[in-house]
């Protein structure tokens, strides 16, 4: 099963099964993810910074590009509600934009 390491998120290290977004996944693990929209695509809220395996995700979705042409969505974000995990591995961090106030977040590791 592919997995989804978020790099500054303690034991974030989760199974994406087959048709479930990033969001979906993290949310079934335990971890609370910020999606101000109910993860509707209408917000960019639940963004992901990757850092690697980026081509294992699933193609941008309309919502994503639409945020992409505004300048609200980087060429290295996803957002978790749209993007899925097909198959292969994918690394991330959550942004410091995101990132939820009562959430211990590891800033040991290298910001991008």
């Amino acid at each position: 099963m592919p997995l989804l390491t978020i790099e500054n998120l303690p034991g974030a290290a989760v199974n994406v099964p087959a048709g479930a977004t990033l969001l979906a996944a993290l949310q079934a693990a335990g971890h609370d993810w910020m999606h101000a929209c109910g993860a509707k695509g209408r917000c960019t809220t639940c963004r992901l910074q990757l850092r690697a395996g980026q081509e294992n995700l699933s193609p941008l979705t309309a919502a994503e590009l639409r945020y992409q042409a505004a300048g609200r969505l980087r060429p290295d974000e996803r957002l978790t509600c749209q993007a899925q995990l097909p198959a292969g591995n994918a690394t991330g961090r959550v942004p410091e934009a995101t990132k939820l106030p009562h959430v211990r977040y590891d800033e040991g590791q290298a910001a991008g």
